[in-house]
């Protein structure tokens, strides 16, 4: 082994031998962890990137991918319950191709692919039902498309055609939506879900389409529209009248001195009225006019006369008439104008509303109530005819329930102040026991340290070459001469006798009196280190070679 690396060897093991327990213990615990983050460093850099594959598969289809992936060795994960497959970056594009040529995954054939099995021989049941199914494969697959949608499932109730015009039934569409974990459909997505069934399917309209989510809730009711169900709209609408009108009260009255209650009577039924008015136009031709007329002339001609008894036709005038007869009729078609009027009633409509307000006594003193009336009606929407109803009333208010919440609110904000503080003291008590920690440990390591570089001095080989350390308060002497320089101790000290020092190191005296020596150059260097380290280190340089 060569010198360097042999040497380096050395002061390691001698290090380690000079371990404590403890320390000793934190080393092969710290090369422990070294060791293991290396290998997981390692393992997660050699890890390939995995992409997916395919997501949202059924257990057939992702059963026979496996398969596939086994067959040629690519590694792969499953995720999301098994419906998505994740394989590494450089395989996706090739298994994607072996999947697609083996007709994978199959789900995804859904749609229009369904008419393309169609045989000649189908029924016209068959070719309705399947592009019926086409359809909703589509319009599913485009739902599930938006962005928060995690499947979605498509029905159509389309009718019959039938020859009686009016009789003419709508489609309606029912739309089953899944989200995603955490995500929720807005009002918008809803909107453009109803809106993009609607115009794939003919006479559809938008609030024909009703959608729901995977806990039940109705988020866009047929002849309702994205506005939920009635109770929805019903409570929708009271809140925005009772913050209009409590708005206008708090700036009128002030904040507090005012509470609003709405109750409102929606329209549950929708309906479709057509209403037909004719009118005659002013001064207008008539569309067509005819005229016909009958003359008869002669003695009895025609048998003209009136009807007598036993039906014998008496002639007008008597019985010596001259039997003429002249008949004319006119047939004369006006122009009318013809007006039809269809109306779509939705359900949702305010069938009747109630406004209660009540104001703190004392509030209004210098107020007419008529006229706080009449903002409330007006801030409402008030409709007379329709029964609407506005009571304004002045009223002592309670003041208990709103001193106990004020007194609620202050101890939650002391509370929460009070946790801050805590929170903030364990924070920083955390902290400074780190910190004192790592000062103490940085201390005794920096003690252990100067101790290991200390290095063992054979005091036999002073003799009659060093001089004795010097005291304090003499001048620096030279080596040469050091030794017949006795030394004296330092103030406030433990005297020794450094003479005997002096003269055992010039005797060569025992390897016991070597070591007593050692002990007593010590304790000097305790009571007196700088000067004792100057005279070390005058002995280092001495050493080394010229």
């Amino acid at each position: 082994m060569p010198t360097p690396l042999s040497t380096a060897a050395t002061r390691l093991g001698d290090a380690a031998k000079s371990f404590t327990i403890a320390q000793r213990t934190i080393a092969i615990i710290g090369v422990a962890v070294l060791v293991l983050g290396g290998i997981a460093l390692t393992s997660w850099l050699s890890k390939p990137s995995y992409t997916p594959l395919f997501s949202g598969l059924g257990g057939e289809d992702a059963s026979t991918i496996v398969d596939q992936l086994q067959t040629d060795g690519v590694p792969y994960e499953l995720t999301e319950g098994g419906g998505t497959i994740l394989v590494p970056e450089e395989s996706v594009y090739d298994q994607r191709i072996k999947a697609a040529s083996a007709g994978l995954p199959s789900l995804s054939t859904g749609g229009y692919s369904l008419l393309d099995d169609m045989g000649v021989t189908s029924s016209e049941f068959q070719q309705s039902t399947t592009y019926k199914r086409a359809l909703e494969g589509e319009l599913a697959a485009t739902v599930s498309a938006i962005d928060g949608v995690k499947t979605a499932t498509v029905r159509l109730a389309i009718p019959e055609d039938t020859v009686f015009v009016a009789e003419q039934g709508k489609p309606t569409a029912s739309v089953f939506v899944e989200t995603s974990p955490g995500a929720t459909l807005s009002s918008d997505q809803v909107q453009a879900i109803t809106h993009l069934t609607s115009a794939s399917i003919d006479r559809m309209d938008a609030a024909d389409v009703a959608v729901i989510d995977a806990e039940g809730r109705v988020l866009s009711a047929v002849g309702v529209g994205a506005t939920g169900g009635s109770d929805q709209q019903a409570s929708d609408y009271e809140q925005r009248i009772s913050a209009s009108v409590q708005a206008m009260l708090d700036r009128v009255v002030g904040v507090g001195n005012a509470t609003v209650a709405v109750a409102a009577d929606m329209k549950l039924e929708s309906a479709e009225r057509v209403e037909e008015s004719f009118t005659t136009p002013d001064n207008a031709p008539a569309l067509n006019e005819s005229t016909t007329t009958e003359a008869y002339e002669g003695a009895g001609g025609g048998n003209a006369g009136i009807l007598g008894p036993d039906n014998i036709a008496v002639p007008e005038g008597g019985a010596n008439g001259d039997g003429t007869f002249n008949s004319e009729t006119s047939t004369r078609n006006n122009a009318v104008n013809k007006t039809t009027e269809s109306t779509t009633v939705p359900a949702g409509g305010i069938n009747r509303q109630t406004v209660s307000v009540a104001v703190n006594q004392g509030a209004t003193a210098n107020m007419d109530v008529a006229a706080l009336t009449a903002l409330v009606s007006g801030a409402a929407g008030i409709d007379a005819a329709r029964g609407d109803v506005v009571t304004v009333e002045e009223l002592p208010f309670n003041e208990a329930g709103a001193d106990a919440a004020a007194d609620a609110l202050a101890e939650a904000e002391a509370a929460r102040a009070e946790q801050q503080r805590a929170e903030l003291i364990r924070t920083l008590s955390i902290v400074a026991a780190i910190l004192l920690v790592a000062i103490v440990a940085l201390i005794v390591y920096a003690r252990r340290s100067r101790r290991q570089r200390r290095e063992p001095l054979d005091l036999g080989e002073l003799q009659g070459v060093y001089p004795a350390l010097p005291g304090p308060g003499t001048p620096a002497l030279d080596p040469a001469v050091a030794l017949l320089t006795p030394l004296e101790p330092a103030p406030n000290t433990t005297t020794i006798d450094v003479a005997a020092v002096q003269n055992a190191l010039l005797a060569g005296s025992a390897e016991s009196d070597l070591e007593r020596m050692r002990a007593e150059v010590d304790a000097l260097a305790t009571q007196d280190p700088a000067k004792t380290a100057e005279f070390l280190r005058s002995m280092m340089d001495d050493r080394q070679s010229v």
